[in-house]
């Protein structure tokens, strides 16, 4: 399963979505991070909804439901499941 996070440095709630994407065991993930300030057109897209989860199909990108921050590493997984 390859996912994409669109972040941005200082983003808390970007950086303890990713903590709990690289804990993630159960599911075989390609994780890619992409930092929105590094690129306009995902500045322009995402810059007041980061964290984005994406995931990516057949080179189509789909965005998932953000994730509540308070999931567990373990609901976190079943909310991949669900939707992937």
């Amino acid at each position: 399963m390859h996912l994409i996070l669109y972040s941005k440095a200082g983003c808390h709630l970007c950086e303890v979505l990713l903590e709990k994407l690289e804990q993630i065991k159960s599911i075989d993930l390609t994780l890619d991070v992409r930092d929105i300030t590094q690129n306009q057109d995902w500045f322009s897209q995402y810059e007041f909804e980061v964290p984005v989860l994406c995931f990516l199909q057949e080179d189509k990108l789909f965005q998932l439901p953000r994730p509540s921050p308070r999931l567990s590493v373990r609901q976190l997984e079943a909310f991949l499941a669900k939707y992937l």
